[in-house]
């Protein structure tokens, strides 16, 4: 009777409860078979958690990014690479200094990556049901990133804009809640909200090819779609690397909108405040060519790479994890 009840048990539901005694990389969790089972709530807590640790744990890195993208840096300012940046930081301002700004990112990384996955997975399932009969559709995957986009980078934007201007170098401002009323008082609401059109621009195709690139990989790797972490790794690190690659000159006019470079817009005579996608990449040319839309690419691309393995395997984990969680009640119920 025992072997007949445990033969009863439903195979989706087998796949997921595995014994916790068996390797985790053998292929259980395959939850991407299972959509009823995961929720929205699921979703948008596993993705929380993967936009913190994204952001948190690579953020020196991002510091230097920003600063390297500067147009016209301070001598005290320029860096030939991502290492002797962090080590003249550390040396002349501190060794806290490379968190600086930190704190605005968790606060809006969290919300803004819930809404992110969230958005991802809803819109990506109903695209592919449409245009690949519930198959994988990277044409769909493209679209559900691109709409995923919007609603991350209207949480996210604030958060950047006071986020570059704490990490630039001599910043004026004295720590978060100063940034924001300082900039709110001088440039009014609609500077935190100035380069949205530029950010959209970058991130529509860079998640658009981020997302493509994951699931192409995941598609090589791991084409059952069971939860194994060194596929998640790997995609992840790929999907970044492509996708930050091919939009740093529009990370750069963002990075100059965020900013208000003061030394460099002094220099080209512009008063008052730049605005707009036209006006910020004819800046950046006339100030350093070509060339100067690339500043910062190699910072970027070892700032994308580990932070989106870290997002996509902490997603998948958490994606996984929550699933398993929900699943094993019912198991232990058995059959109606």
């Amino acid at each position: 009777m025992e072997l007949s009840s445990e033969r009863v048990v439903a195979p989706l539901e087998m796949s997921q409860m595995k014994s916790k005694d068996a390797e985790p990389l053998d292929g259980d969790g395959d939850y991407e078979s299972l959509p009823p089972h995961v929720s929205v709530a699921t979703h948008m807590t596993a993705g929380a958690v993967a936009g913190i640790l994204e952001h948190t744990v690579m953020y020196p890195v991002d510091s230097v990014k920003t600063r390297m993208q500067s147009l016209q840096p301070d001598p005290n300012a320029q860096y030939r690479s991502v290492y002797e940046a962090l080590k003249k930081i550390i040396q002349t301002e501190g060794v806290f200094r490379p968190l600086r700004g930190l704190n605005i990112t968790m606060i809006g990384a969290g919300p803004a990556h819930a809404l992110y996955f969230a958005c991802y997975e809803r819109v990506k399932r109903s695209l592919s049901d449409v245009i690949q009969n519930g198959g994988n559709s990277h044409l769909a995957n493209g679209m559900a990133g691109s709409v995923a986009t919007v609603l991350h980078d209207a949480v996210m934007n604030p958060a950047e804009v006071i986020k570059q201007r704490m990490q630039m170098y001599n910043s004026p401002y004295r720590g978060l809640w100063d940034c924001i009323q300082t900039v709110t008082r001088t440039e009014g609401i609609g500077a935190f909200y100035r380069s949205y059109s530029t950010q959209l621009t970058m991130n529509i195709p860079f998640q658009a090819v981020h997302f493509i690139t994951y699931e192409l990989m995941q598609e090589q790797l791991n084409p059952h779609r069971h939860y194994h972490p060194g596929s998640h790794i790997l995609s992840g690190a790929a999907a970044g690397a492509v996708s930050s690659a091919i939009t740093t000159p529009l990370d750069v006019c963002k990075t100059l909108l965020n900013t208000q470079e003061n030394v460099a817009l002094n220099s080209m005579n512009i008063s008052g405040h730049l605005t707009g996608m036209a006006n910020a990449f004819r800046t950046v040319y006339r100030l350093g060519g070509l060339a100067a839309f690339f500043k910062g690419v190699q910072a970027r691309v070892i700032y994308q790479m580990p932070s989106t393995a870290i997002a996509w395997s902490v997603y998948e984990f958490f994606k996984y994890f929550l699933t398993k969680q929900h699943l094993e009640p019912e198991a232990e119920r058995g059959p109606v």
